[in-house]
């Protein structure tokens, strides 16, 4: 198949992989190809691209000082490109842009937001770094009103509170949240479920401001908090003779 045009794709014996991968996806997509993958949108393939992150998030914290999981988060990092490939490919087939675009896009960005790299600017330390960045973002977006705007509401509940808290801190406002290190009070006694489940939320939004004040991820020790129960289950469930497969899913 060497030589042969892809829609529009060429492949070549000195391709590298991105444009081999690039001409994969054009084959799959274009009459003759995969019915699957030529019938789908961006809006179907959003959950996949949801998906495909968390994936990559559980591989990146699997492979920390492993090298023998690299295989693994090679994969990973494959199916995250895939979703980004997948979509320049839709919009490059309806004439609206291609993947050439979105790199060309992505390194105009990378150039402006650094200007302590690409340009004059001069910093000191990661602090100023951050600050300009978000300097230049508000004035790339300048319909955005609040520091608040463009968080996600489909993150995972801990990962959104611990952006808003960042965003409330470097915006220099304090939430009226418990102190850092003060034991959360229990709710009263005939309180009703809304509000026991109401201050079961402040106390978690607590623990997120202290775990972004000692500088760690909520999200990701919960993650790590929950492998570690599921490991232990698991191997109490293995002990237990007749255990495995007692719970019909």
């Amino acid at each position: 198949m060497d030589g042969d045009d892809w829609s529009g794709v060429p492949r070549s014996h000195a391709a590298s992989g991105l444009d081999e991968l690039l001409a994969v996806m054009a084959r799959l997509r274009a009459p003759g190809g995969c019915p699957w993958d030529a019938e789908q949108t961006h809006a179907s393939l959003a959950p996949y691209a949801i998906e495909e992150a968390h994936e990559l998030a559980e591989a990146i914290e699997a492979a920390a000082g492993d090298p023998a999981a690299d295989a693994h988060l090679r994969e990973e990092l494959g199916d995250v490109l895939l979703q980004v490939v997948f979509h320049a490919d839709i919009a490059r087939v309806e004439g609206r842009f291609d993947v050439d675009d979105v790199a060309r896009t992505l390194i105009e960005k990378l150039r402006r937001r650094h200007p302590h790299v690409f340009a004059d600017t001069e910093v000191e330390g990661v602090g100023e770094v951050v600050a300009n960045w978000d300097a230049i973002k508000r004035a790339e977006k300048p319909e955005r009103e609040s520091a608040f705007d463009g968080i996600p509401a489909s993150l995972p509940a801990l990962a959104r509170a611990q952006k808003l808290l960042g965003r409330a801190q470097r915006a220099g406002l304090e939430p009226a949240l418990e102190p850092l290190g003060a034991p959360a009070t229990e709710p009263e006694e005939d309180a009703s479920a809304h509000d026991a489940e109401a201050h079961l939320g402040r106390a978690l939004l607590a623990m997120v401001r202290r775990a972004s004040a000692d500088g760690l991820d909520a999200e990701r020790a919960l993650r790590g908090a929950t492998r570690e129960l599921e490991r232990e289950l698991r191997e109490r469930e293995a002990a237990v003779p007749g255990a495995t497969g007692r719970v019909q899913l």
